[in-house]
């Protein structure tokens, strides 16, 4: 048995429900690993799973991936072993100091890649992957809007839809932010704080309807986001930061252009492991050659878990937040 530090979710709500303290835990089972975690990343999930719109049973470990070095394995586990540096994705109750995960859950860090910048790339990393990859296949001559461009995600879809021969069209609320998007190559810009029509906006930058919406706002800009595709273009909306998006009628999808929607979650997208080892190798190879760059926004205390979703929940961050137990 050993001792862990964590942030508890004690009950659905604000931040005032997140609670740090210590708590035992035991020594990983049959195909388990044990790992001392680095870092932590901070997501909207954890927001959604906080608030109840994903249901989870209270009190809960929050955090949904993660970095650090094995320091035990169970039994059954024959392809990792202690003093091995690993990441995951998709896995509950990250945001400790000590944590048992599925080795299958596991994938190797490269060498040369930081633990923090390994648990910075997961998440955000993979479903910046499936979503050029897979949700929309982006390839040469693609028109691709990404909003939040200078967020963690967009920040990561930006590279990858330029990697592959597409052009990126970026929203943010700010002209700093917009520099940013604009460093890792989006060639239009969009500040949806100084425009009144943002479809229109977008429409004019691209010189027609994108290809495809990345939205990971939600409700805000779900409306400009159908207004501004092409006819039989695809939105996908794969977050909701501003809010969920309500109910609507799907015949909107008809008069616009025969649009496709697609509401995709990473969990589907990594359900096989080859599938899995296949999007984190690619990610981590790419942060580990230099290719994909992995900006850190905020490096946080477990005892700061509150401060840090404040600043993500109040969309005042450029890049990735991270938990950092030793900070």
């Amino acid at each position: 048995m050993n001792r862990a530090t964590s942030v508890f979710v004690s009950e659905p709500g604000d931040r005032s429900v997140l609670q740090v303290r210590d708590h035992d835990l035991p020594d990983p089972a049959e195909g388990e690993v044990q790992v001392e975690v680095a870092a932590a990343g901070v997501n909207f999930i954890d927001v959604y799973k906080r608030q109840g719109v994903y249901p989870v049973t209270t009190p809960f470990v929050l955090g949904e991936e993660g970095a650090g070095t094995v320091t035990a394995v169970g039994a059954g586990v024959t392809d990792v072993s202690v003093g091995d540096r690993v990441a995951w994705c998709q896995s509950s109750g990250s945001e400790s100091t000590l944590v048992n995960k599925p080795a299958h859950l596991v994938v190797p860090v490269p060498d040369g890649v930081d633990l923090e910048v390994a648990a910075a790339a997961m998440l955000q990393g993979l479903t910046a992957h499936y979503l050029v990859t897979s949700t929309y296949a982006v390839g040469p001559g693609d028109i691709a809007l990404v909003h939040a461009a200078a967020g963690g995600v967009g920040q990561l879809l930006v590279q990858m839809v330029t990697a592959r021969g597409g052009t990126v069209v970026a929203t943010a609320g700010s002209d700093e932010k917009l520099e940013i998007a604009r460093a890792l190559g989006a060639q239009h810009l969009v500040n949806y704080s100084t425009v009144d029509d943002l479809a229109g906006a977008v429409r004019d930058a691209a010189g027609r309807g994108v290809d495809v919406a990345y939205d990971g706002v939600g409700r805000s800009t779900f409306d400009a986001s159908l207004a501004s595709l092409r006819p039989r273009g695809m939105m996908v909306l794969f977050g909701g930061a501003s809010g969920q998006v309500p109910p609507f009628d799907i015949q909107r999808l008809n008069s616009s252009g025969s649009l496709f929607l697609t509401r995709p979650t990473l969990a589907h997208y990594v359900a096989e492991r080859a599938e899995y080892e296949w999007r984190a190798g690619e990610v981590l190879g790419a942060v580990a050659d230099g290719s994909l760059a992995i900006a850190i926004g905020g490096r946080y205390p477990l005892t700061e878990a509150a401060t840090a979703y404040d600043a993500l929940e109040g969309r005042r961050t450029t890049g990735k937040l991270i938990l950092v137990p030793g900070a």
